[in-house]
């Protein structure tokens, strides 16, 4: 396959038969991967927290038996390790964190026990499983230091946090950079990459303080959407677009670790930017009804306003771009969420949305 010119078809069936160890694989991002790969014929472990959230897309997908499904804390370096040690994995994707701002403010310590410890736990288990070709190590936009400014950050631009969260990402993203440069970059047969990507939406998503489930909370309530901050902008992208910037690269790392190695954000351009006032009002306008509420931020912690990535690296060199503008990404993210509703199918849903991204894939 030639690297630049790839075709998803030839990508989806190197993964076919394949030992992939997936962190995180209960979340939201990391349910619609793991459901992809079993339908493309990976062999998938799982290594997880259960869902915290009823409903749950990972239970409405009936994963848990799909899978070699592990419930377990990545904190606990012994029983991860083992879990390796026992898969012996040829491609590892690393989803699992806390993921959410607010509750980083409440509850700091698990945060970074978490997303740091939790994440070098998994490096250090990664760096003692030989079979490992291929690593890819995600953490977040909000892994770089914000100065609120217009333009995009990039891989090279200073990493920092206001909050717990977008602190601990950082923190990750160091631990990484450190663990690259003394252990895996000597290490021939593996590719190591972190990512980072921006605000993701779709259907399958639950989690508390978060625009699209508050969103359809509100609406299947029958109460009015409250925006906390309503001016704040984000790059808007569909869950399967990052999900498929991960896919693309560690199959890249297996082939030639050396070249694609490093850091990478996966987003879309800033054309496609929104606020969140404008996302929402466009979620009432795909679901039919809805309406919203203005809260006063005065005693909010801080949030990021303006956040968005340069996506240069992964455009030119991956060749990789988003394949659904905002308008298209919030009109599939609503009708998943509507057919929910109606008491359809959660899968037939799942499967055709993948089906209409991965549009080789028939």
């Amino acid at each position: 396959m030639d690297e630049v010119n790839f075709k998803w078809k030839d990508i989806i069936s190197e993964f076919q038969g394949k030992r992939i160890f997936i962190t995180g694989h209960t979340g939201f991002k990391g349910t619609w991967m793991t459901y992809f790969l079993t339908q493309i014929g990976a062999n998938v472990t799982g290594y997880a927290l259960e869902p915290e959230t009823d409903p749950s897309h990972f239970r409405l997908l009936n994963l848990e038996k799909k899978i070699n499904n592990i419930y377990a804390d990545i904190r606990d370096k012994k029983r991860l390790s083992q879990a390796l040690h026992d898969f012996q994995p040829e491609y590892v994707i690393h989803l699992a964190a806390q993921a959410l701002v607010k509750r980083s403010y409440s509850d700091p310590v698990s945060t970074f026990e978490t997303n740091v410890i939790g994440s070098v736990n998994l490096m250090e288990a990664v760096r003692n499983t030989e079979s490992i070709r291929s690593f890819v190590y995600i953490t977040s936009d909000k892994c770089y230091e914000n100065k609120e400014w217009i333009w995009g950050y990039r891989e090279t631009d200073r990493l920092g946090g206001h909050d717990p969260y977008s602190a601990s990402k950082a923190a990750a993203e160091i631990a990484f950079s450190a663990y690259s440069r003394s252990f895996y970059d000597s290490d021939r047969n593996l590719g190591v990459a972190s990512t980072r990507a921006g605000n993701v939406i779709g259907g399958g998503d639950w989690s508390a303080d978060r625009i699209i489930p508050d969103c359809m909370r509100a609406i299947s309530n029958n109460q009015p959407i409250i925006l906390r901050n309503p001016g704040a902008t984000r790059p808007w992208q569909h869950v399967l677009e990052p999900i498929s910037g991960y896919l693309l690269l560690a199959s890249l790392l297996a082939k030639n670790p050396k070249k694609y190695s490093g850091s990478w954000n996966f987003g879309p351009p800033t054309t496609q930017v929104r606020t969140v006032r404008e996302v929402a009002e466009t979620i009432i306008r795909h679901v039919g009804r809805g309406s919203l509420q203005i809260e006063s931020n005065a005693n909010h912690q801080h949030e990021a306003n303006l956040l968005q990535l340069n996506c240069d690296k992964a455009n030119q060199i991956l060749n990789w771009y988003p394949r659904w503008d905002v308008e298209t990404t919030l009109a599939a993210t609503s009708e998943w969420y509507v057919n929910l509703f109606a008491g359809r199918d959660v899968e037939s849903m799942t499967n055709k949305q993948l089906r209409q991204y991965f549009v080789e894939w028939q």
